[in-house]
């Protein structure tokens, strides 16, 4: 194969993006090198990979950008000029990447059969070698390769062995996690202290052993799955696959802990296990009596900086087990930084200036309402914050929902003349007296909204809302994707955003901006940063927004500048700048200013049900132990509580894959790339065109 080169764009750091490189992929040698330019392909490469083992990935990110992956953990993010010329790079590197792989292979044969014993290893009276004399671990610990007989098929493992290997692996962990302990009970200070990076490091890898064999257990149960299938009868029971004890039970010290036994744990955990999986549960969507919701009561403030301080030796020891641009989708977080409600309700909180919201279709003109929308848009991220410390919301389990509302007199929603007003302030508005009890309710707008967990690998959430009296609605769907940036954390929000004005026939397509979790080492605080568009085919206005990152030094935090347009003529209508979580300044056209105050700006109270009325799989029922926990401040039951979580979670998705069941969502479908919700309002309200057509 003769070898191939040309320019493409290497991502280098966060100071200096992506960068032109000249690489070259060597064939024979089985490298990708690159030079800085062309001209300097006679010189020694700026860098070089080894393709051998190597993973090549096309990234969803985009049809241009790919990862090259090599086996000592090197990674390269490329992109080239096109789709195109993508996929000729790509073929390329698998092909020789495939083959110099297997020459490593043909060059290496397999080791010489070995076996060993692990009943040798701990203690005689320890719980993990107490077995009957069939469970002897000799008979199925083989390590090595064997070819059998002609006509011989490979015995199948039994369930009892597998039985018997996690009650082994219970033991090593509980071992693991004495070495844990006793490295964090060393002194702060000292000859050997606990942040000692070589105890450390023996941490992480000690992890990342259990880890290993955790997978290569679950490798077994498929494969045992696999052999069994077909000679069950339909709808039998594989009971040994339901694990016996918490695999990666963490919060608890020490290996005297009785694994086999539930009597040890709240009721609670037992009932958090035991609970029916989503598709076992009707499937059906839900019509939410909106009688049922009550004005919600939660205050969850996110403030207490304690307890990161105290727990600054767990951050360090997750530090040592990541690698710079890892992806963090599939790592587990400690409980102490979580926050008190989970992602489906944070979105929800986007939504907590519905005044604002239902404003939009009162602008007279598409230029104000596109005005308008930015002017939401921009209002909606302060609240959606709760505190300034960086904290994290539950991660979604499938099939998790979140249903509120909310009900805005309508007297409190701005008309038409009250836009553009010179100096005026949002947070000056006047809102209307309460009415006195047992007085019939005020002519109100409801804004109803929903969000699902769709889909778990990768995280995709759903959320749709909807005003049926101003015949406005909003779908999006949101995959996080994050990764670890050395001292901080980054979170891509990758989706589309759809708001409908039916009233207008009018859709404009947004997109939401990265999140940042900056100086996780003390003290973390949230940052925005990146550029998203807004954009109205029908009325040819568009707004390009930009969050702007603190540079290294000076500037101002949480920076944002933006500007509405006409794109026809290119005129720049609205100008807008300030701090997304402060004081907004617009300025228009007409010369005219009008300053927004977030912090003086009126939060209306979301409508939920109470939780005796909600379903098993909506969010604050089903998250209410870890909150409750949280609350309390007991770290360690919250754990409890959220592992149990997340360990049904993993099996009802072995169970899926074994039983090739496919997920169904409940109130979203997928078409094409994105998630649309099952009956928006744009197929039920008329449209001006259908209305038109009726009166033709």
């Amino acid at each position: 194969m003769e070898n191939i080169y040309g320019y493409l764009m290497k991502y280098t750091n966060l100071v200096t993006g992506w960068q032109y490189r000249f690489f070259v992929l060597n064939n024979e040698a089985g490298l990708l090198e690159y030079f800085v330019n062309e001209q300097s392909r006679n010189q020694k490469p700026r860098g070089t990979l080894q393709l051998a083992g190597a993973v090549i990935s096309p990234s969803d990110e985009d049809s241009h950008t790919f990862t090259v992956n090599a086996a000592s953990g090197e990674q390269y993010k490329l992109r080239a000029t096109d789709a195109k010329e993508r996929q000729h790079w790509v073929s390329r590197l698998q092909v020789c990447t495939q083959h110099h792989t297997e020459a490593i292979g043909k060059n290496n044969p397999p080791l010489k059969s070995r076996s060993f014993s692990l009943a040798s290893q701990g203690s005689g009276n320890s719980p993990g070698v107490q077995r009957r004399p069939s469970q002897n671990p000799v008979s199925f610990f083989n390590v090595g390769h064997h070819k059998l007989p002609a006509g011989k098929r490979v015995p199948i493992l039994q369930p009892d062995h597998l039985i018997d290997v996690r009650e082994m692996m219970s033991q090593a962990e509980g071992q693991q996690r004495d070495l844990i302990r006793n490295i964090e009970c060393l002194p702060a200070s000292g000859h050997l202290t606990s942040l000692d990076p070589d105890l450390l490091m023996l941490k992480a890898t000690s992890m990342a052993t259990m880890n290993c064999l955790n997978d290569c257990f679950h490798i077994l149960q498929l494969q045992h799955a696999s052999q069994q299938k077909g000679s069950l009868p339909a709808g039998t029971t594989i009971s040994w696959l339901e694990p016996k004890i918490s695999l990666s039970n963490h919060f608890k010290n020490g290996a005297a802990q009785n694994f086999s036994s539930e009597s040890n744990k709240p009721a609670s955990v037992i009932e958090e296990q035991s609970m029916p999986e989503p598709c076992h549960l009707t499937r059906e969507p839900e019509e939410i009596n909106p009688d049922e919701e009550l004005e919600d009561t939660c205050v969850n403030k996110e403030d207490d900086l304690g307890a990161v301080e105290e727990q600054r030796s767990v951050i360090l020891h997750l530090l040592s087990q990541l690698k710079l641009g890892m992806d963090l989708t599939r790592v587990v977080l400690p409980t102490f930084i979580l926050e008190k409600r989970s992602l489906l309700e944070m979105y929800a909180d986007f939504m907590s200036h519905p005044d604002l919201f239902i404003a939009i279709t009162n602008g007279a003109t598409p230029e104000e309402r596109m005005i308008r929308f930015v002017e939401y848009y921009l209002t909606s991220f302060h609240e959606g914050r709760k505190g300034a410390i960086a904290k994290k919301p539950y991660n979604p389990i499938i099939g998790e929902t979140f249903h509120c509302s909310w009900r805005m007199a309508k007297g409190e929603v701005a008309s038409d003349s009250d836009s553009n007003s010179s100096s005026h302030s949002l947070s000056e508005q006047a809102t209307l007296p309460q009415e006195p009890e047992g007085q019939v309710e005020p002519d109100c707008y409801t804004v109803r909204f929903v969000a699902e967990q769709v889909s778990h690998h990768p995280p995709v959430s759903g959320f749709y809302a909807e005003c049926v009296e101003k015949k406005m609605c909003v779908n999006a769907h949101v995959w996080t994707k994050s990764k670890f940036l050395g001292m901080s954390i980054g979170v891509t929000m990758v989706g589309e955003g759809l708001l409908s004005l039916l009233e207008y026939g009018e859709e404009y397509t947004f997109s939401l901006p990265c999140a940042y979790a900056r100086s996780i080492l003390t003290v973390p605080w949230v940052e925005l940063g990146g550029k998203v568009n807004v954009n109205c085919a029908k009325t040819g206005y568009s707004a390009s927004i930009t969050f702007h990152t603190k540079p290294f030094y000076g500037g101002k935090l949480h920076r944002v500048t933006g500007e509405v347009k006409q794109n026809a003529t290119n005129t720049v209508v609205c100008r807008v700048q300030g701090e997304w979580n402060s004081v907004l300044e617009f300025t228009y056209s007409n010369g005219e200013t009008k300053y927004v105050d977030l912090t003086k700006l009126s939060v209306t109270r979301k409508r939920v049900r109470p939780l005796e009325k909600q379903g098993p799989f909506e969010s604050r029922r089903l998250w209410q132990h870890v909150t409750e926990s949280l609350k309390d401040g007991d770290i360690d039951k919250a754990t409890e509580h959220k592992r149990a979580l997340e360990e049904r979670q993993r099996n009802e998705e072995r169970l899926r894959a074994e039983t090739e069941a496919p997920w169904s969502t409940k109130y979203f479908v997928k078409e094409g790339d994105g998630w649309v919700y099952y009956n928006p309002l744009w197929k039920t309200a008329p449209t001006p065109q259908t209305q038109q057509m009726d009166t033709n």
